[in-house]
């Protein structure tokens, strides 16, 4: 999908969940975004993480198990399931 496609699509997928922007965080939000930012080295919280901004302390429940689950060595190495991701993704047509 181009990326002029994919901002369409964007656009017209209407949102279910409100949540808050990076922006406009604040407090415990604006601090666990700040973590996050920090353990990925990434710049914007995902879509994925910010459907849990109202509630700071389980957001970083769901930040620690997703650290666990999907950044841990097990049987499947980090790149391996960072492709699996990515390839789940693209067949869902998600953003992510």
């Amino acid at each position: 999908m181009s990326a002029e496609n994919a901002e369409v699509v964007k656009q017209k997928v209407e949102r279910k969940i409100g949540f808050i922007e990076d922006t406009d965080a604040s407090g415990d939000v604006a601090q666990a975004y700040e973590e996050w930012r920090a353990h990925s080295g990434r710049q914007n919280m995902p879509g994925i993480l910010k459907c849990f901004s109202h509630r700071p302390d389980f957001l970083r429940q769901v930040m620690d198990f997703s650290n666990t689950l999907h950044f841990s060595e097990g049987h499947l190495d980090r790149r391996t399931k960072e492709a699996i991701a990515s390839y789940v993704s693209y067949l869902n047509r998600c953003p992510y």
